[in-house]
């Protein structure tokens, strides 16, 4: 089966999701990854599908048109001071097709973040979809046995250990290290690289607007994709310098170019 590719939110930031599935279709990309969890950053569309139903109409016409799926939707985000019950999002997110969920860590707090993925987990299950856990740089856990440890601890069947390519490679996680862990215990993965004068630049500043198109960066991606089952590839892969010389639409096409030529040389 070939390999499945998805535009996610962050690659052009601040774009509308109309503009997202567009753009993803005419590029493309067999699916979409949308932001419908607002997340309520300054410049980000809030895409609020409870309250405006007038743009999840035009959401779902826009998916129809260009014959698009989502793939995913994000970011639940477990930490003490945010919510806990997404069941009216992911009902949502499932009406428009989609069947992941993004999900990462905040609360330094095991024991609540135990319970609070137990609870989440349940409800995505009502809709049949399954929770991806990231471990960002940024975040309370940043590498992959932390995560692989909460997800034991969970024993949700639909927690899924979801896998940056940059926060692998910052988090050193070796190829032998996702081998040693069985292959469903796995979910999405997020496909970029990262710039190889990475030393020289701010972490943020790279996650945010400084992604690197993959095989061009300093990331052992082969070996690392070759470790994991064959899971879709959501692209997330800002960076400003691209979308201004390319334009968003270029940059969005060469974003997947790159991908497949990795894939190529993974899948082969």
């Amino acid at each position: 089966m070939a390999r499945k590719f998805s535009l996610a939110y962050l690659t052009v930031p601040g774009i509308e999701a109309v503009d997202q599935i567009r753009m993803a279709a005419e590029a493309g990309y067999d699916t979409v990854s949308l932001r419908t969890i607002p997340m309520g950053q300054l410049g980000e569309p809030q895409n609020d599908l409870i309250r405006e139903k007038e743009l999840f109409a035009e959401i779902r016409r826009t998916l129809q048109t260009t014959g698009m799926k989502v793939l995913d939707i994000e970011l639940v985000r477990v930490r003490e001071d945010l919510p806990l019950d997404y069941r009216a999002e992911f009902e949502k997110g499932a009406e428009l097709g989609a069947t992941e969920v993004l999900s990462s860590c905040w609360t330094e707090n095991q024991d609540f973040a135990v319970e609070a993925f137990g609870r989440i987990c349940e409800q995505a299950q009502e809709f049949g979809m399954n929770v991806n856990l990231e471990y960002p740089a940024s975040s309370a856990i940043h590498d992959l046995a932390g995560v692989a440890r909460l997800q034991e601890k969970v024993k949700a069947p639909n927690l899924k250990l979801f896998l940056d390519m940059l926060y692998v490679f910052w988090a050193q996680d070796t190829p032998e290290a996702i081998r040693a862990i069985n292959p469903d215990r796995f979910g999405l993965i997020h496909l970029c690289d990262c710039p190889k004068d990475y030393y020289l630049r701010d972490r943020t500043e790279i996650m945010r607007a400084r992604r690197e198109y993959p095989g061009l960066g300093a990331i052992p991606l082969v070996p690392i994709l070759q470790a994991l089952p064959k899971n879709p590839c959501s692209i997330e892969l800002p960076n400003e310098e691209y979308i201004h010389q390319y334009g968003a639409m270029g940059h969005i096409e060469r974003c997947l170019a790159h991908a497949k030529e990795i894939i190529q040389l993974v899948d082969q």
